[in-house]
């Protein structure tokens, strides 16, 4: 997968694509990532890619013409899905980022200020995305959680593909909880269950440990699902109620 980053801040991202699982994925060929600078598309001698609102009002907003510019160079072929990172976008969630990674070229486009001209809305922009209801000072940091999600449930992205699959939100559902040596720790035990070597109770520890604790910390999500008459009866047992 290829992925370009327009940014006014392009070494804000560096560090983070130089670490861990998204520097192993580049280095396998799994990912490309490629950050651009705005700037390089301006055209005066201050290189300004930012103007005054017509209409009047606080704040500036990034020009649609070096923008237009970036995404012709970027995307000549005109095949990428162009994302503009914005509170304004569709919720970004872990069945987006899933479908995202079966793109062959992703173009995120960063805002700054006050946002973008609305042209480049209507003219260029594929999908807009939000990693949440709250501002930031720009699209940057929002870039680097899109490629850190899309980027390890890409195939050989992880050392353990499997991890991948089964992270929460996978199935809808929170992750169920983790344990490790030593099996009791300042006299908190690991569940015996998952001691015992039984596959197949381990695996139905962990479904009944997960749909509580989605219940419990996140019971939005469950009103999305069609609970079975066990899971139903999981979460009585517990105290839960749909």
């Amino acid at each position: 997968m290829k992925i370009d980053v327009l940014a006014l801040f392009p070494e804000i991202l560096a560090p983070a694509l130089q670490t861990g699982i998204l520097r192993r994925a580049q280095e396998a060929d799994k990912l490309a990532v490629n950050v651009h600078h705005l700037r390089d598309w301006a055209t005066d001698k201050h290189q300004s890619v930012d103007d005054y609102l017509y209409g009047g009002g606080a704040g500036m907003i990034l020009k649609p013409a070096p923008i237009f510019s970036a995404l012709a160079d970027l995307n000549r072929e005109g095949t990428a899905h162009v994302i503009y990172l914005t509170p304004q976008g569709t919720p970004f969630t872990q069945s987006l980022a899933e479908a995202l990674s079966l793109e062959t070229h992703l173009i995120l486009l960063c805002g700054r200020y006050k946002g973008i001209d609305e042209r480049v809305r209507d003219r260029l922009i594929t999908t807009e995305i939000s990693i949440g209801d709250y501002v930031l000072s720009g699209g940057e940091i929002a870039a680097l959680v899109l490629i850190d999600a899309i980027g390890r449930v890409l195939p050989g992205a992880l050392g353990d593909y499997e991890s991948a699959q089964v992270d929460s939100f996978s199935n809808e559902l929170l992750d169920y909880p983790h344990y490790t040596r030593p099996a009791e720790f300042k006299g908190m035990h690991v569940p015996e269950v998952l001691l015992s070597g039984h596959h197949e109770n381990i695996e139905r520890w962990r479904y009944a440990e997960a749909l509580k604790r989605t219940a419990e910390r996140r019971p939005d999500l469950l009103q999305q699902l069609e609970l079975s008459a066990e899971d139903v009866a999981i979460l009585e047992a517990a105290g839960f109620c749909r």
